[in-house]
């Protein structure tokens, strides 16, 4: 079944109309139920502005529909899927609040270093909330919830909540690999890994030092030391080194 609002049997004479190029200014016919057109005169795609793209930033279907999503489109719905990942990971752990609050912080640090970095946010926020989505299982399968076992155990559980959820599957795959190896770096890194993995080490941090008073030097050293990213060290600094 055809959204209504995109079945041309339910439109009316207002559904075809002209919008303004914002290159050059001319004039640009669009039908409603286009994402996005070229403007013949400069050749600049855009999105068209009257359309109202809210369903397709979490509808599954939204390729279907509406036809290949445009990037700016994709960029919005990954973006906004992260609230639907919380929900999701939340209903996972039930009453484990110790992990989930751990999720929720490593996600907010997440959003902040990748927002200043340039990252992919969708990728980085959603790895953040399931990066130890796999504990219950390595605690089940394995009697630990050691690094190994939960890096190995979490992919799967990641990847059927990311699919259910309309994720697109080179971001269900980026998250699933980030989460198979949070803990444990690779020579090489991409610029999404390094934002999670920055924002889950002051986490881990902040959590060891949580009853016991902070030594600002060895604190320093593993700021210099074991951070990938600028951001991830300005945000360490401004939460051990205050009046340092």
């Amino acid at each position: 079944m055809r959204c209504p609002g995109q079945d041309s049997r339910f439109w009316k004479e207002s559904a075809i109309y002209e919008v303004e190029c914002p290159q050059c200014g001319a004039a640009v016919e669009f039908f409603k139920d286009e994402s996005a057109r070229k403007c013949k005169s400069c050749g600049h795609r855009f999105l068209n502005p009257k359309m109202d793209f809210g369903c397709a930033t979490y509808c599954r279907f939204a390729a279907q529909c509406l036809g290949d999503l445009p990037p700016e489109l994709l960029a919005q719905r990954e973006d906004l899927l992260k609230d639907r990942v919380a929900l999701e990971m939340k209903a996972y752990f039930k009453r484990d609040f110790r992990r989930i609050n751990h999720a929720m912080k490593v996600s907010r640090y997440a959003e902040r270093i990748v927002k200043e970095e340039g990252g992919n946010p969708g990728v980085v926020i959603a790895a953040g909330y399931l990066h130890d989505i796999g504990i219950k299982e390595a605690e089940r399968n394995h009697n630990s919830s050691a690094a190994r076992y939960h890096e190995q155990e979490g992919p799967p559980i990641a990847a059927e909540i990311l699919a259910r959820l309309g994720a697109r599957e080179e971001m269900i795959e980026e998250v699933c690999d980030i989460i198979a190896h949070h803990h444990h770096p690779r020579e090489e890194e991409t610029l999404n890994f390094k934002c999670l993995y920055d924002a889950d080490l002051i986490v881990n941090l902040e959590e060891n030092h949580k009853d016991q008073p902070v030594d600002k030097e060895r604190i320093t050293a593993i700021i210099e030391r074991s951070f990938f990213t600028e951001t991830g060290k300005k945000v360490a600094r401004e939460v051990f080194l205050k009046g340092a």
